[in-house]
């Protein structure tokens, strides 16, 4: 057993191998391919072994499609939050009419009582809008 252990793991393999499989992926994605093969020919390695063992990062046409796909399902489920803030609006200002009617010495006060209400809900759904903005054009 321990011959062939020896056999198989030359020191400049381990070498190599434990170097670049202990380097973070996005080490090795961003590195560039000139420099993959000058370390490999430094260590006395064969280029296909260091090729086996170095993590590849690759994006196909239908993966590239299924990413799009998720940005316009992701917008779409964050711009649903603006209707909830046109529904929102409304019950506000039907509120405040129901209690205008009901006691219209409080005129004043429920009015800025709706302001704030309408304010509050249009930021909520202008915060929508925004990520799903952000999804679309920033992903």
């Amino acid at each position: 057993m321990y011959s062939c252990a020896k056999f198989i793991a030359t020191p400049a393999l381990v070498r190599s191998s434990s170097r670049l499989l202990c380097r973070p992926i996005s080490v090795s994605i961003l590195s560039k391919p000139e420099a993959r093969t000058d370390e490999a020919c430094s260590t006395g390695v064969p280029n296909a072994l260091v090729q086996i063992a170095h993590r590849q990062f690759q994006t196909s046409a239908v993966s590239r499609d299924i990413d799009t796909a998720a940005k316009f399902i992701g917008a779409g489920a964050a711009t649903v939050g603006v209707a909830g803030s046109g529904a929102g609006i409304g019950t506000v200002f039907g509120s405040l009419i129901i209690g205008y009617a009901r006691n219209p010495s409080l005129k004043q006060q429920l009015f800025s009582y709706a302001i704030l209400g309408f304010a509050l809900s249009e930021a909520m759904g202008l915060f929508c809008l925004m990520v799903a903005f952000l999804i679309l054009f920033a992903m």
